[in-house]
């Protein structure tokens, strides 16, 4: 079995049935990644991989710290022998960092998991940023306002996700000018 194949197989079997919804919303995270082929290069099947993997961690099967971007390197690191470069992804997905601060769990999060490449660490941000809870595409403002609403301003992932959200734009916007550029070269 390769790498792709591995990597669906194994977030279909941790989210299908628990978590229908976060299942929908990892395809399509893994489309958005597919679609930015063009810009990470040899880089594109990491990418897919880690963006069909991001949310395993909220898996009741693995969560055990509660925070999913630590929970699910750790299972992939320690139960899957998973790629570095893709348990170092999946650690740091979409500001994780802040998110860490939020819950107290920065410094092991930090000490744990080095991070990828900024370029990659971009791409899969924009992917998850991009794509709606049910698996549809989005605008990172529109998925930003969802994300606040579903879970409260007041809670710990709505103060995360708006002190995240300027880095979020930034990440959005540096996607948005590398796709332009391979556009226009084309």
């Amino acid at each position: 079995m390769g790498l792709t194949e591995w990597a669906y197989s194994l977030s279909e079997s941790l989210l299908s049935d628990p978590l229908p919804r976060r299942w929908a919303h990892s395809l399509g995270v893994a489309k958005r990644a597919r679609f930015l082929a063009p810009i990470v290069g040899g880089d594109a099947e990491l990418l897919e991989v880690a963006a069909v993997l991001h949310d395993i961690g909220y898996s009741p099967a693995i969560a055990a710290t509660g925070f999913h971007p630590l929970d699910g390197a750790r299972f992939l690191r320690e139960q899957e022998g998973a790629d570095e470069r893709v348990v170092r992804l999946v650690a740091h997905h979409s500001c994780a960092l802040l998110e860490a601060e939020e819950r107290g769990l920065r410094r092991e999060l930090e000490d744990e998991f080095e991070l990828e490449r900024p370029e990659l660490v971009d791409a899969l941000l924009y992917c998850d940023m991009t794509t709606t809870p049910d698996g549809t595409q989005t605008t990172p403002a529109e998925r930003l306002d969802e994300i606040v609403h579903r879970y409260g301003p007041d809670t710990i992932v709505g103060r995360f996700i708006q002190r995240a959200a300027p880095e979020i734009q930034a990440a959005a916007k540096r996607v948005d000018e590398r796709l332009a550029q391979v556009s226009a070269s084309s």
